[in-house]
């Protein structure tokens, strides 16, 4: 009973399945497309904001710094100017602040990379599965159907195959994109660790200096 049931099932035959593909396709470059307009703009001058962190912590005033990196969208500058608000409170402070602006930064990173992940993995399968479907069906025409000609099951056969292809074209660009903002994503926070280490190491010298004076 449950082998005649996933046979009817089956007999519907792979075009929902394209359907299918055919949206996942659709939502995997509205992913991509917005994905690459969130990392467009956030591409920032590491050696440009190192600079002018430098410049304001050993001068003390960070009004102009605040005023050119204040409205940036990039992870390191979010980090820095957060940091550089807990100034008064203390080193740890800073430290603190900037941990918890870079993990929510992060997070906003990495959000919906795992749709692409997901799609780059899976679609293949969805697209073998709509193959067997097609499959399936033909060699049941050519069952019920013994006159049928066997040119007409082939030409079934290449149709289902067509699914196969189709979840590789899905997955494909999925998968290329998902390592590309991977990288984006691990280069951000890299240059976001050098910027937080700028700041501390400013601080800490700052501290010191103070210190001797006293």
């Amino acid at each position: 009973m449950l082998t005649e049931a996933f046979k009817d099932f089956a007999l519907l035959g792979a075009e929902w399945v394209m359907y299918v593909l055919v949206a996942l396709s659709v939502l995997s470059f509205g992913v991509i497309i917005e994905r690459a307009i969130f990392y467009g703009k956030r591409t920032i001058d590491l050696r440009l904001l190192a600079g002018d962190l430098r410049k304001a912590l050993r001068s003390g005033d960070d009004s102009g710094l605040r005023k050119k990196w204040g409205h940036s969208a990039a992870m390191p500058a979010l980090v820095a100017v957060k940091g550089l608000a807990e100034r008064e409170r203390g080193v740890e402070a800073v430290a603190e602040a900037m941990n918890e602006e870079k993990a929510r930064a992060r997070a906003e990173h990495e959000r919906y990379l795992v749709i692409l992940g997901t799609l780059g993995n899976n679609a293949p399968f969805i697209g073998l599965f709509g193959t067997v479907l097609g499959i399936i069906g033909a060699f049941d025409r050519l069952r019920t159907n013994p006159g049928q000609a066997v040119e007409a099951v082939h030409g079934s056969i290449s149709e289902a195959l067509v699914a196969t292809a189709v979840g590789l074209l899905v997955a494909i660009p999925a998968v290329v994109a998902f390592n590309y903002f991977n990288r984006r994503v691990r280069n951000a926070i890299t240059g976001t660790d050098e910027i937080a280490h700028v700041v501390l190491n400013e601080l800490h010298a700052t501290r010191e200096a103070s210190s001797e004076g006293a």
